[in-house]
This record gives structure tokens, C-alpha cells and sequence, in this order.
């Protein structure tokens, strides 16, 4: 494995991740987010990764089974929401509902991105570059979506109690969190357990959940405007 490899492997990964950020933030682009604060949350959900390792290494020793599984995605979704927390939502910049939803989706997408590199590095190095390219596909189509489609359900119940009080922010961030957790757990509860046409299926739930999201995209917007009038 060589600084080579890595670089391909990220470079591999950071370019559909892009790709999926820019889809987002286009819908926005009536009130776009300071360019620099949207660099900054993807930085930010690239660094969850290194955060993210040595607790899921811990939780190996601790658990076994699938419950493992669950605690994983527990690690990954908390500390996607408590960087966001930490390092943006204090942010001036962050100004209406819909913010909420795109910097959860920012921050979701820059731990894609890196997470992607690190299950692509391992084939790449070793020549297999078969696998390289369907591991990069199906992370695409898939787990990368499943990121947007967790982050962006708190971002959507943070935008939901964006002018109620504290404690229902809190609340409903909390609620918004535990469904979160629950549809990446089902995701990867379901992907380990999938071949052939049912990991089509399971890839149609994360593909529907996309098109849910991006409908309360829309009616947050538009309840913003209205909000405004």
C-alpha cells in the first residue's frame, strides 16, 4: 500500500461525494450557504472518521454478534450530530431551517468520503481493481446515499423545531437521531444479509428514502417562505 494508492482511493471517493453535495446545495441556490462554512462541515465529517475507528475497535472488544453492528452505527450517527453541534450550528451563518438540513447532509457527505477511501484503499492496493470499481459503485449508489438519508432525517427534525424552544429542539433532535440510527442499522443489517437481486431491494429502500427526504426538503423551503411572508 503506497501514498499512491491512497491518493487514488481518495481522490476516488471525494469526487462522487462532491457530486452529491453539489446536487444539494443547487436546491438551495436561491440563499446559498457561505462556501467556505460548507468546506469547513466537510473537513469536519472527514475527521469523525479518525474519531469514529478507535471507538469501533473498542466496541469489538466489548461486543460481539450483530449487536456490534448496532453499536457501530450508534458511534458514527452520534458523532456525525454532536460534530455538527460543535462546530457549525453555532455558526451566524446558519440562519433558517433548510440550513439544518444542509449541513448535516455536508457533514454526512465528507465522512463518506473518507469512509469510501478506506473500503476502496484495501482492494486497490492489492491490484483487484474489479472489486476497486463495483466496492466504489456500490458505496456510491449506496452507503454514501444512506449517510446523506441519516444525517439529513436529523437535519430534517432540527429544521423542524428550528423556531420552537430549546427543549423541543433538544427533543426533536433526539427523535431524529434515534430514526437515524435505526435506518442505517436497517441498512446495514439488511446489506450483510443481501446478494444478488436483494441487495437491489435494499438499495431501493435508501433510493426511496432519498426521494422522502428531498419532498421535506422542498416543504421545509417552502414553509420558510411562507414563514417570511
Amino acid at each position: 500500500m503506497t501514498a499512491t494508492h491512497f491518493a487514488i482511493a481518495f481522490v476516488s471517493s471525494l469526487v462522487p461525494a462532491i457530486f452529491w453535495l453539489w446536487f444539494w446545495l443547487r436546491e438551495d441556490k436561491k440563499n446559498p450557504e457561505p462556501i467556505l462554512l460548507i468546506i469547513i462541515t466537510f473537513i469536519a465529517g472527514m475527521a469523525i472518521v479518525p474519531l469514529a475507528l478507535p471507538l469501533q475497535k473498542m466496541a469489538i472488544d466489548i461486543y460481539a454478534g450483530d449487536n456490534l453492528v448496532y453499536v457501530w452505527v450508534i458511534i458514527e450517527e452520534v458523532l456525525k450530530y454532536a460534530m455538527a453541534l460543535a462546530v457549525i450550528f453555532w455558526n451566524r451563518a446558519v440562519d433558517e431551517p433548510i440550513d439544518m438540513v444542509i449541513y448535516m447532509i455536508a457533514i454526512a457527505l465528507g465522512f463518506a468520503a473518507l469512509e469510501n477511501t478506506l473500503f476502496i484503499l484495501n482492494p486497490l492496493a492489492v491490484g483487484d481493481y474489479i472489486n476497486t470499481a463495483l466496492t466504489g459503485s456500490f458505496r456510491f449508489l449506496g452507503s454514501s446515499l444512506l449517510h446523506v438519508l441519516a444525517s439529513g432525517t436529523v437535519g430534517v427534525f432540527l429544521a423542524l423545531s428550528y423556531y420552537k424552544s430549546n427543549v423541543m429542539k433538544l427533543a426533536f433532535g433526539m427523535i431524529g437521531l434515534c430514526i437515524a440510527i435505526m435506518l442505517h442499522a436497517l441498512f446495514n443489517f439488511f446489506i450483510m444479509e443481501a446478494s444478488g437481486e436483494t441487495i437491489l431491494a435494499v438499495f431501493l429502500f435508501v433510493w426511496i428514502g432519498i426521494i422522502i427526504l428531498f419532498l421535506l426538503f422542498e416543504k421545509i423551503k417552502q414553509a420558510e417562505l411562507a414563514h417570511r411572508v
